[in-house]
């Protein structure tokens, strides 16, 4: 199936630019011989004759003004073929006395098929530009079937073996010259990252990550998202949130999941980080989406419970402060300044409150969720913990 090249914008295009150059009336006649771009508008949308013998015989033809008197809609002057990756396209003619215009026929002739180049490499640009959108959205929205997949990929360029996660840039108030400058970094020095806009503000990124044996290199990430960072400032950087890494191309769509439950939960708790991982933020990225439920409100009846014996707040800090430090008493009492028999006193006090042992397994993985529960209502209702006490 033939490419249509020489479209009629196109044509236009090399009508004012050739008649800038020479003094006589240039004319495009597509590849049935009609006119469809001409410095003589009147002449438009007419059958060429001498267009019809060079796309026969793909040959120059030579137009006198006694052969021009014998052919209908034809001028004395020159009819070059116009090629395209080896697909005649249509002819070139230049309206003049042969022996005035032949000078100058080859090398409008040449100008003509770079235009035709230049034209179809912005097409092909701004294709691939929707093809890689389109497998952006193909591979983070759903989960679709590898073999549905392939074909674009290897269009593209793009190796799914490569490991690879989402990352969400946000940005403030950019200008459309510094968006320019973020993509061509893109397009240019990462070739081999996906990017598309899912808002004015919103880049979605699919980017390589290195590995170190079997583990993800956050330090390589964090030179890498760094860099990022410069070229985006000028465009408002505001943060950026990196998504899991799940093996394959299918993980892509976990990514892409893991980095949009974290950005809520970081926009719910008005967290000021910049870069921000799921991996660091994974309980509480993940117990945002259910933090409206009734299976939460189960999961937070311990801490609920605290919250309305503990009207100052200690008991609250200090089971905080004891979750920190991984549950290690001189640690929390360190970072507390407080003395140990303090510490193991209030743990006492949460344990009469609450009717647990503080070191059953069960007891303390309903207390740590429950906490992270309440500060994700908290966060998202603008909540002080006496008013969600109230509430409670």
């Amino acid at each position: 199936m033939k490419k249509q090249y020489l479209k009629e914008a196109t044509a236009r295009q090399i009508v004012q630019r050739a008649m800038k150059i020479i003094p006589w009336s240039v004319n495009v006649m597509n590849e049935e011989g009609i006119i469809i771009a001409s410095g003589e508008p009147s002449r438009l949308q007419q059958r060429h004759e001498g267009a019809i013998l060079a796309l026969k015989d793909n040959r120059v033809v030579e137009i006198d003004t006694a052969t021009a008197n014998r052919l209908k809609g034809v001028k004395p002057g020159i009819n070059l073929p116009i090629s395209f990756h080896g697909q005649l396209l249509g002819v070139l003619g230049i309206t003049g006395e042969p022996e005035e215009v032949r000078a100058y026929a080859e090398l409008v002739k040449m100008a003509s098929e770079l235009v035709i180049e230049h034209m179809a490499l912005i097409e092909q640009k701004q294709w691939d530009k929707r093809y890689r959108e389109d497998l952006i959205n193909q591979l983070i929205m759903r989960e679709p079937p590898a073999d549905a997949l392939h074909d674009m990929v290897s269009y593209l360029g793009v190796d799914p073996e490569l490991p690879r996660v989402v990352a969400i840039i946000e940005l403030r108030q950019p200008d459309r010259e510094a968006l320019r400058n973020l993509l061509d970094y893109f397009e240019n020095s990462a070739r081999d990252h996906l990017v598309t806009f899912t808002d004015f503000n919103e880049l979605i990124i699919i980017k390589p990550i290195a590995l170190k044996g079997e583990n993800w290199d956050l330090q390589q990430e964090m030179r890498e998202l760094q860099t990022f960072k410069s070229w985006a400032s000028s465009s408002g950087f505001s943060r950026i949130v990196v998504g899991g890494h799940f093996p394959g191309a299918r993980g892509w769509h976990r990514s892409w999941q893991t980095a949009k439950a974290t950005q809520a939960m970081v926009k719910r708790q008005k967290f000021k980080n910049q870069y921000v991982f799921y991996h660091d933020y994974a309980l509480p990225a993940l117990l945002g989406e259910i933090s409206e439920s009734w299976q939460a409100q189960e999961l937070s009846r311990l801490w609920a419970k605290l919250l309305e014996n503990d009207s100052k707040g200690v008991l609250q800090t200090t089971l905080r402060a004891w979750f920190e430090q991984n549950c290690e008493l001189t640690q929390t009492a360190k970072h507390l300044h407080i003395h140990v028999n303090t510490l193991r006193y209030r743990l006492q006090r949460c344990e009469e409150i609450l009717q647990i042992k503080i070191n059953d397994l069960k007891s303390i993985l309903w207390l740590f969720i429950g906490m992270q529960l309440q500060t994700e209502i908290v966060g998202s209702h603008n909540l002080t913990p006496a008013q969600l006490a109230k509430l409670r």
